[in-house]
C-alpha cells in the first residue's frame, strides 16, 4: 500500500514538474527578456552597485540588501551543492549550460517579480509590509482572479511547513553532521515511538531546533539580521573555496567548457553514450536551475515587499542579482568544480558525494579538512533556507488570514516542532509532496506575471527616463 501511494505521489510530482511547467517559466522569461530588451545584462551592473547601496527615504521594514539577503537566504542552499552535481550526474555536463539559460532567463522573471512586488504591496500605520504574488494577482489582475492569489498563498505554507523549509533541510544538515562525526563519536540512543538513533543526529536536532527558535521568535528584524550576516560570509567561503579549486586546476578550464558546451548539444559526445538525449540534459539543466534559484516560484518577491524603497524598479534590480548570485556565480563554479576534479566520472558516488570528491581532490589541503569546509557551507545554507522558508510561509498564512498576525505566533510554534522531528522524518512522500506543491505555487505566479507584463515594461522604461532627466 505504501509503495503504491508512493508511486501516485512520484507520478504528479513528475507530471508537475514536467516539460509544461518548465516550458512556462522558461517562456516567461523570454518574454520579458524580450520585452525589456535584456535588461538584465544591459543593466547588470547598476543592479549590483544598488544591491549594497540602499535607498534613503523608503516605506518599508528592512532594507533592500536586507531583503535580497532574505531571499537569498531561502535560494541558496543545498540545491547549489547538491542540485547542481545530481544535474550533472543525470543529465552529462550539458546541464550546466542548461542551467545557465535558466538562471540568465530567470533573471528577468525574478526582476519583474521583485517590481511588482513592491508596486503592489501593502505597507500600514506600523510599517510592517505585506506583498508578494498573492497582492499582485490580487490588485493587478483584479479582485476576481483573487482566488489565484488565496490558492498561491495555500501552496507557500505548505511548502515551508511540510519539506523544503523543514524537514529537507534538517534531514539534510542532520545527515551531514551525523556522516562527518561519526567515526569520532559513537552510541546509539533509543527513543519511545521513533526509534534507535546516534547521539549525533539527537544533540543535532536539539541543538537546531532551539537555534531556530531563537531566531524566528525575533521575527522579520531577526531574521533579516541573521541572513545578512551568514548568507553574504558563508557564500564568499564557499566562492573563495571554488576558486582556489578553479586556480589550481586552471589548465583544464578550457576543456570543461568545451566539455560542457559539447554536452548541451550532443551529450553522448561527451558521457561515450552514458547519458541519453539532448533533451535530458535540457530537462535536468533547467528543472535544477529552477530549483536552484526560484525564479518563477513566487517566493522571493515576499521578501521584496519588505524593501525600504519607494522606486519598484529599483527593487526589481536588487532582487534579480540573486538569481545571478545564486546560479550564474555560485552554481558555475560547483559545476566547474565537478568537471575539473573528474568527480562526475566517479562511480558508485552521488548527490553530495560527487561536491565532496570534488572539493578534497581539487583543493590543496586534508581530504577531513576539505569535507570539514564543505560540511560547515552545507548546514549554514540548509540553516538560512529554514529561516527563510519560515518568513515565506508566515505572509503566505497571513494573507489567508486577512491580515490576522496574532495566529501566526502559533504556526511559528509549529515550524519550530517540525524544525525539531525532521532528523527523524524518513518517509520519502514527505519530500515528495512537499516538491508537488513547490511546483504549484508557480502555476498562479506564471499567470500574473505573463499577465502583468504589460506594466512591467511600463514601470521599467518610466523608470528609466525618470533617471535619465535627473527626476528620480
Amino acid at each position: 500500500m505504501a509503495e503504491s501511494i508512493n508511486q501516485i505521489l512520484k507520478n504528479i510530482d513528475d507530471f508537475v514538474w514536467g516539460t509544461p511547467l518548465l516550458v512556462l517559466i522558461l517562456a516567461g522569461g523570454l518574454l520579458l527578456t524580450i520585452r525589456l530588451k535584456g535588461l538584465q545584462i544591459r543593466r547588470l551592473p547598476l543592479a549590483l552597485k544598488w544591491m549594497v547601496k540602499n535607498e534613503e527615504g523608503g516605506t518599508g521594514e528592512i532594507t533592500s540588501f536586507a531583503a535580497l539577503c532574505t531571499a537569498l537566504s531561502a535560494t541558496i542552499g543545498t540545491g547549489n551543492i547538491v542540485g547542481v552535481a545530481t544535474a550533472i550526474g543525470a543529465g552529462g555536463p550539458g546541464a550546466l549550460f542548461w542551467m545557465e539559460i535558466a538562471g540568465l532567463l530567470g533573471m528577468a522573471t525574478k526582476f519583474a517579480e521583485g517590481l511588482l512586488a513592491v508596486k503592489y504591496r501593502v505597507v500600514d500605520e506600523n510599517n510592517h509590509s505585506l506583498g508578494g504574488p498573492f497582492y499582485y494577482i490580487e490588485k493587478g489582475m483584479g479582485e476576481k482572479y483573487k482566488f489565484l492569489a488565496k490558492i498561491f498563498a495555500f501552496f507557500g505554507v505548505c511548502v515551508g511547513l511540510l519539506g523544503v523549509g523543514t524537514f529537507s533541510q534538517v534531514n539534510g544538515i542532520s545527515s551531514a553532521t551525523n556522516n562527518f562525526f561519526s567515526p569520532y563519536v559513537k552510541g546509539t540512543i533509543n527513543i519511545p515511538i521513533i526509534g534507535e538513533y546516534s547521539i549525533i543526529v539527537i544533540v543535532t536536532s536539539l541543538v537546531l531546533a532551539v537555534a531556530v527558535a531563537m531566531v524566528l521568535i525575533g521575527g522579520i528584524q531577526r531574521i533579516a539580521g541573521v541572513s545578512g550576516f551568514i548568507v553574504p560570509f558563508m557564500a564568499i567561503i564557499y566562492v573563495l573555496s571554488c576558486v582556489v579549486l578553479l586556480v589550481c586546476n586552471i589548465k583544464e578550464i578550457p576543456d570543461a567548457v568545451t566539455v560542457i558546451v559539447k554536452g548541451a548539444f550532443n551529450p553522448r559526445a561527451v558521457t561515450g553514450g552514458a547519458i541519453g538525449s539532448m533533451m535530458i540534459a535540457v530537462q535536468k539543466g533547467v528543472s535544477r536551475g529552477i530549483f536552484s534559484n526560484e525564479a518563477g516560484l513566487g517566493s522571493a518577491p515576499i521578501a521584496a515587499a519588505a524593501a525600504q524603497t519607494k522606486e519598484p524598479v529599483r527593487q526589481g534590480l536588487v532582487s534579480m542579482t540573486g538569481t545571478f548570485i545564486d546560479t550564474i556565480l555560485i552554481c558555475t563554479m560547483t559545476g566547474l568544480s565537478i568537471l575539473l576534479t573528474g568527480a562526475w566520472k566517479v562511480k558508485g558516488i552521488e548527490g553530495v558525494e560527487v561536491t565532496t570528491y570534488a572539493f578534497q581532490h581539487g583543493l590543496p589541503i586534508p581530504n577531513e579538512v576539505a569535507s570539514f569546509l564543505l560540511m560547515i557551507c552545507l548546514i549554514f545554507f540548509a540553516f538560512t533556507t529554514i529561516l527563510g522558508w519560515n518568513y515565506y510561509s508566515e505572509r503566505c498564512l497571513e494573507y489567508l488570514l486577512g491580515g490576522k498576525v496574532d495566529k501566526i505566533k502559533i504556526f511559528r510554534w509549529l515550524y519550530i516542532i517540525a524544525v525539531f522531528i525532521g532528523p527523524y522524518m524518513t518517509v520519502s512522500a514527505v519530500w515528495t509532496i512537499a516538491d508537488i506543491f513547490n511546483g504549484l505555487m508557480a502555476i498562479p505566479n506564471m499567470i500574473a506575471i505573463f499577465f502583468l507584463s504589460g506594466v512591467v515594461v511600463k514601470e521599467t522604461n518610466d523608470f528609466f527616463k525618470r533617471m535619465k532627466e535627473g527626476k528620480l
